[in-house]
């Protein structure tokens, strides 16, 4: 049963996911062409530059505004990422190997090692 709802869980978010792609990747490059007019405005000299510069900034950061539902896509992604996780049963503080018993047949590799000794 946590195996299904964690398949249900999965394509909500990929639907999720697949749903908010096109505003993600628009967010990414507004954020990426105010960094690049924030570099240029930051160069430039005139007067005159620096006011065009920011009115294209402000052009941009409408367009990004205008994308920041985008955010939930990503919250989307790491769902994925953790059911992905909880699913392979992967996590960081356990470990395979640190199990040990003494039944032939479940450590059959640590026992023919010690055979072949």
């Amino acid at each position: 049963m946590k195996k299904f709802l964690l398949f249900i869980a999965g394509l909500i978010a990929l639907g999720i996911l697949l749903a908010n792609l096109g505003p993600m990747i628009l967010l990414g490059v507004s954020v990426w062409l105010l960094y690049v007019v924030f570099k240029q405005f930051m160069k430039s000299d005139s007067t005159a530059g620096k006011i065009g510069w920011v009115v294209l900034g402000l052009i941009i950061l409408s367009v990004a505004a205008s994308n920041i539902y985008a955010v939930i896509g990503l919250a989307a992604a790491y769902g994925l990422y953790l059911i992905y996780k909880t699913w392979t049963g992967k996590s960081e503080g356990t470990s395979s190997t640190s199990y040990k018993s003494d039944d032939p047949f479940t450590n059959f590799e640590r026992e023919w090692a010690e055979l072949n000794k």
